[in-house]
C-alpha cells in the first residue's frame, strides 16, 4: 500500500485528516494503514454515520484498530473526527438536505436504525466518560457543594440537560432554578445572580454572546461558572471554575442532550453522597408530598 497523496482536500475536518494520515503513515502498523486510507478515501458523510464496528467491518480489522488508528493519528476516538467532518457538512449543505442523506443513509430497516442510534449512543458516553479529567469533576462538584444557589443555564436543544440538573437538585435539598432565556430577557436572571452562586452551563460548542456577558457578570459580583461543553474547553477554562466535556452529535441521530444529562446526574450523585443525611430527608419529604397529593385526588365516599 503506498502512502496517500496530498490531491486536493475538501476544507476542514476532511484536509485536517488527510494531513494527519500523511504525517503519520510512517508510524502506522499495516492494519492502522488500511483504516487510514479507507477513511481518506471514503466519502465524508459515510465516516460520519459508521460505528467503529461498521468501519472495522469494511476495513477487514476491528473496531479495537479503528480507535487505536485514530488515537494514533492524533484524535481522541472516532465523535472527535465525525464531530471534525460534521463541520464541514453542516456548513456547506443545507438542513433539509442533510436530513434527507441521514435518512438514506440509514435506510428503513428497522434492526440498522436501532444498531445505529445506540453505536452513536454508546461512542458519545464513552468519549464523555475519558475526556473530563477527575481533576476538573473534582472542582465542579467542590463549587456546587458550597453554593448558595445554582443557576442552570441551558437554550435551545440544551434546555433539557439544565431543567434536569435544576429539578434533580432541587429533589436533594440544593437551592437551583432553571435559566433559559437569551437577549434582554437574560438580564433578570443575571440580576438575581450572586455571592456564593453557581452558573452550570450547558452549551456544546457555539459561542454566543450572552455566554460572555454571563461569565463577566459572575465574576463581577463573586459567582462561580461550571461549563457543560465540548468544543469551548480551550476558550473557556481559564475563565471559569471548571470544564465539564459532554461531546455533542455529529450526525444528528441521537440528541444533543444525551451527554449532558448524563453529567449532570454524575454532578447530582456526586452531591448526593456528600451530604447523605440531606439528600435522604429531602427524598422522603418528596415522597410524602407526593402521597398527600395522589390521596387528595382521589374521589372520597359519598356520605349516605
Amino acid at each position: 500500500m503506498t502512502k496517500p497523496e496530498a490531491g486536493s482536500a475538501a476544507p476542514g475536518g476532511v484536509t485536517r485528516l488527510r494531513t494527519a494520515v500523511r504525517e503519520h503513515w510512517d508510524e502506522l502498523s499495516a492494519s492502522e494503514r488500511t483504516v487510514a486510507q479507507y477513511l481518506v478515501s471514503a466519502p465524508a458523510e459515510q465516516v460520519m454515520f459508521a460505528s467503529a464496528q461498521r468501519l472495522g467491518e469494511a476495513t477487514g480489522t476491528s473496531n479495537a484498530t479503528v480507535i487505536r488508528s485514530l488515537q494514533r493519528l492524533g484524535y481522541s476516538g472516532l465523535p472527535a473526527l465525525k464531530r471534525e467532518l460534521a463541520a464541514d457538512f453542516t456548513s456547506a449543505v443545507a438542513p433539509d438536505v442533510r436530513l434527507m442523506q441521514r435518512i438514506e443513509h440509514v435506510g428503513r430497516d428497522l434492526r440498522t436504525i436501532w444498531s445505529d442510534v445506540f453505536d452513536e449512543t454508546r461512542e458519545r458516553i464513552e468519549q464523555c466518560r475519558r475526556l473530563t479529567p477527575p481533576e476538573d469533576l473534582e472542582r465542579a462538584v467542590a463549587a456546587l457543594a458550597e453554593a448558595r444557589e445554582v443557576f442552570c443555564y441551558g437554550v435551545a436543544t440544551m434546555e433539557i440537560a439544565a431543567r434536569h440538573l435544576a429539578l434533580a437538585l432541587g429533589r436533594i435539598g440544593r437551592r437551583a432554578r432553571f435559566v433559559g432565556a437569551t437577549g434582554f430577557a437574560l438580564a433578570d436572571p443575571l440580576l438575581a445572580l450572586s455571592h456564593g452562586d453557581v452558573v452550570v452551563v450547558f452549551q456544546p460548542g457555539r459561542t454566543l454572546a450572552e455566554l460572555t456577558i454571563l461569565v463577566e457578570r459572575a465574576r463581577a459580583v463573586g459567582a462561580k461558572v461550571v461549563f457543560v461543553t465540548d468544543e469551548l474547553r480551550e476558550l473557556l477554562q481559564e475563565q471559569v471554575e471548571a470544564v465539564l466535556t459532554a461531546p455533542h452529535t455529529p450526525t444528528g441521530v441521537t440528541n444533543e442532550a444525551l451527554t449532558g444529562l448524563i453529567v449532570a446526574d454524575v454532578l447530582v450523585l456526586a452531591l448526593s453522597a456528600l451530604d447523605e443525611n440531606k439528600a435522604i430527608e429531602f427524598s422522603h419529604q418528596l415522597s410524602a408530598l407526593r402521597e398527600q397529593l395522589l390521596s387528595a385526588r382521589e374521589p372520597r365516599t359519598r356520605r349516605t
